[in-house]
């Protein structure tokens, strides 16, 4: 059977409405690159604050230069547009479109939050990010923050952080209670089961309020910050390791509708600035926490002092307690929580004989602090 040819008119047509879809196609993608977007980001750190809080200010200006002006960000310190506590609300309402900050700020909305930011004597900055892009957990950290309309991005760790400053000496378990001490997440929770009172506040008031003797002690991050801090000014000994945070992770949330109204293009570009300062951050610290508690100790004739066997021990079991409880608190933490620790079995066994194997083949004489 021959085919019946095709009216040369309505060829005509076809082909005409094809070309104009191509036209049409093309002056869309068009007019998504000559649109510009105009972002606020808000941040829980002091505008500029070396480390943590130049970040963002990094994030600002990697993606202005990468889209070439057509998505900007306008970074605002803690308190300048909002207080560093109510980050994630301004997001969440569109206040702003982007925020920097640590997930366990969060666990009144989301208990299990704070999954993400540190667990005690969890996986430290290496194996979390591992776990978050290769294992399953920036999966379930988007799940959880789904119904506050926000997306998730990994934006930066601190490392391993130190014990805290303390205006008294610690010598035994015994000697935490009582003490007032500012310390959030969970390693504040153990802290509590300690005897510790915990007071939360953020960073910009930690100073003052360790100076009056409105807190006892503190913890912050770690030398590079807490000399920019001044905190050797209002405590005299500085106690190691950071136990209740192993590293911080910090977050870039972004707020869901805001971001579907960028084209491909700008989230690409926003997805890989972020990248790139969540390696940043860490570089940072890693550079600059040596320099950094030289000066504290041999400068500022601060006492470095490591955090007794018996209170390692204490913290140590209790950290058992409380993140199993947390495990608990609902089906999804269940799940964040099995996926957290079966990743940290596994990648402790790889480190058992490649990082710290090294790390004795590399010091074996141990803690040369002693």
């Amino acid at each position: 059977m021959k085919a019946k040819a095709i009216p040369a008119a309505i060829a005509m047509t076809t082909a005409l409405s094809a070309s104009l879809l191509v036209v049409s196609s093309f002056d869309n993608q068009a007019q998504a690159q000559e649109d510009e977007f105009r972002w606020k980001m808000v941040t829980s750190w002091p505008k500029n604050f070396p480390g943590v809080g130049q970040g963002p200010e990094r994030l600002s200006q990697l993606v202005d230069e990468m889209s070439d002006g057509r998505l900007t960000i306008e970074v605002f310190g803690a308190g300048q547009l909002v207080p560093g506590f109510e980050v994630f609300d301004a997001v969440s309402d569109g206040t702003a479109e982007l925020g920097h900050s640590a997930s366990y700020y969060w666990k009144g909305k989301a208990p299990a939050a704070q999954f993400f930011a540190a667990v005690p004597f969890g996986m430290n900055a290496q194996e979390m990010n591992a776990w978050l892009s290769f294992g399953g957990g920036m999966e379930l950290w988007n799940e959880l923050y789904d119904e506050f309309g926000v997306d998730v991005l990994v934006a930066g760790a601190s490392g391993v952080q130190m014990g805290g400053w303390y205006n008294k000496e610690i010598n035994s378990v015994d000697d935490l209670d009582g003490l007032k001490m500012r310390m959030p997440g969970l390693g504040g929770e153990v802290m509590n089961r300690m005897g510790v009172a915990i007071v939360n506040m953020p960073g910009g008031e930690i100073f003052t309020s360790l100076q009056s003797g409105a807190i006892d002690a503190t913890e912050w991050i770690g030398p590079y910050n807490d000399l920019a801090f001044g905190l050797h000014q209002a405590a005299d000994y500085y106690y190691y390791p950071g136990w209740h945070e192993p590293t911080v992770m910090f977050e870039a949330i972004v707020n869901e509708e805001a971001w579907a109204e960028l084209p491909g293009d700008l989230q690409a570009i926003l997805r890989t600035a972020i990248s790139d300062v969540n390696q940043s951050v860490l570089d940072e610290y890693t550079a600059r926490n040596n320099d950094a508690l030289e000066t504290l100790v041999n400068e500022h004739d601060v006492e470095l002092r490591r955090i007794p066997d018996d209170v390692l021990a204490q913290a140590r079991e209790h950290s058992q307690d409380v993140v199993a409880e947390l495990a608990e608190s609902s089906e999804l933490a269940t799940r964040i929580y099995d996926s957290y620790q079966a990743f940290q079995e596994k990648v402790e066994d790889y480190h058992a004989i490649s990082e710290q194997a090294y790390y004795n083949a590399r010091n074996p004489e141990g803690d040369a602090t002693q």
